[in-house]
């Protein structure tokens, strides 16, 4: 017996160290689209998370209780395949033993990792998820830093009439996915609403190489307003066979291309007087408690090191992990069901700007910025307190 114990002893110890070196960092799962379709704005997420961890590590990490944890973000590339982020998800979770998780980009992706993380009873960050149909699911684990849908819309509605009050008729294109399907719906509802004439709405299926016939028909439609939605990829192309088949408008939005550098620099002249709205710029400026201490921080430091702007994807996700840091430290624990609890009731003040999620996990809705290519940069239209310039109408090219 004692010779079993004296041998026990040591390989105990060891194990307890072992124990206490494994509690001392937070494991935060990442399934991230770095290649595939999606692989632009996974890449976007990446850059954001890196710049938290750095920041948060250079500080000695997160406070815990009377203790400060260092952050390990555990990564995989899902290549934009739902179902490979669902699986991923899972071995975040059970293999890599993860805390916490962010989801990916886009709604359909983030709805399948949330699904995973309910059942475990892990929190997710969603940084990069607006639709309310995916909030809406009963999830109480799941948390996203950007304003609904209805938000992007309804400014546009109210603001883009007062300055061409001619504009009546508008034309919907939307891409049969989760967050442009909802926000070509959401268009179609509100316009309604507005006492616009709704004079084409459809859908177009994912993975689309041609617009063409649905173009012709919005060209025949005699529509003053063309409205299409969809990822990058999609709208450059819709934007190219516009200027091919002589379809133009006074007013052509697309949700969300101007928020995106590639799209100005893959459009050139094309891109000129496309409006849109996004959830975030760094002209509106904030104050903050958290590693960066304000927009402008945040927007020195990722300008310093990318070279260009930042975007609402880049904030947005940097913004979700200061969100999941600040409910940490809230609760003092890594429990799992009280930092559920700690951002449930978080209502702070951060470089991104007002985060505090309501009954459904979304953050309030507030004042979105309308944007506009002018001259080859985003211009701010709206809010008034950052305006930069007025709503140009676009011209045929």
């Amino acid at each position: 017996m004692k010779f079993g114990l004296r041998h026990l002893l040591p390989a105990l110890l060891f194990l307890a160290g072992a124990s206490a070196q494994a509690q001392s960092t937070i494991k935060i799962g990442a399934p991230l689209a770095l290649t595939g379709g999606l692989a632009d704005e996974g890449k976007k997420q990446q850059v954001a998370y890196d710049m938290w961890v750095k920041r948060v590590n250079a500080t000695g990490g997160i406070k815990v209780g009377a203790q400060k944890m260092k952050v390990e973000l555990v990564t995989y590339d899902y290549q934009s395949d739902e179902k490979r982020a669902q699986q991923l998800a899972e071995k975040l979770i059970t293999q890599d033993k993860v805390s916490f998780l962010t989801s990916p980009f886009g709604s359909g992706h983030t709805k399948v990792v949330a699904g995973v993380a309910e059942r475990y009873g892990v929190p997710v960050m969603a940084p990069v998820a607006s639709s309310e149909s995916v909030f809406n699911q009963g999830y109480k684990f799941m948390f996203g830093t950007l304003a609904p849908n209805g938000g992007l819309v309804d400014t546009m509605l109210k603001t883009f009439p007062k300055q061409l009050p001619n504009v009546k008729k508008i034309a919907i294109l939307g891409r049969e996915d989760v967050f442009p399907r909802s926000m070509a719906a959401t268009m179609k509802e509100l316009a309604d609403k507005a006492g616009m004439q709704v004079v084409h709405n459809e859908l177009y299926p994912v993975g689309a190489l041609d617009h063409s016939a649905s173009l012709s028909k919005i060209k025949s439609s005699g529509a003053d307003w063309i409205y299409i939605t969809g990822y990058s990829k999609d709208l450059i192309l819709a934007r190219k066979q516009m200027a091919d088949l002589g379809v133009t408008a006074p007013i052509v939005t697309m949700i969300t291309g101007p928020a995106y550098q590639e799209f100005i620099d893959a459009l050139g002249p094309l891109a000129e007087n496309i409006t849109s709205t996004t959830w975030w710029h760094h002209l509106t400026q904030y104050k903050s408690n958290d590693v960066w201490g304000s927009t402008k921080a945040f927007y020195d430091e990722f300008h310093a090191r990318e070279k260009h702007d930042p975007d609402y994807v880049h904030a947005s996700s940097a913004a979700a992990l200061v969100a999941l840091q600040m409910a940490i430290e809230k609760a003092g624990t890594l429990d799992k069901a009280k930092v559920r609890d700690a951002l449930a009731s978080l209502d702070v003040i951060t470089f991104f700007g007002p985060i505090k999620f309501g009954a459904n996990g979304m953050n309030s809705g507030r004042d979105l910025p309308i944007i506009q290519v002018q001259n080859k940069k985003v211009v701010v239209l709206f809010p008034e307190a950052v305006k930069q310039a007025n709503l140009k109408a676009v011209t045929a090219r």
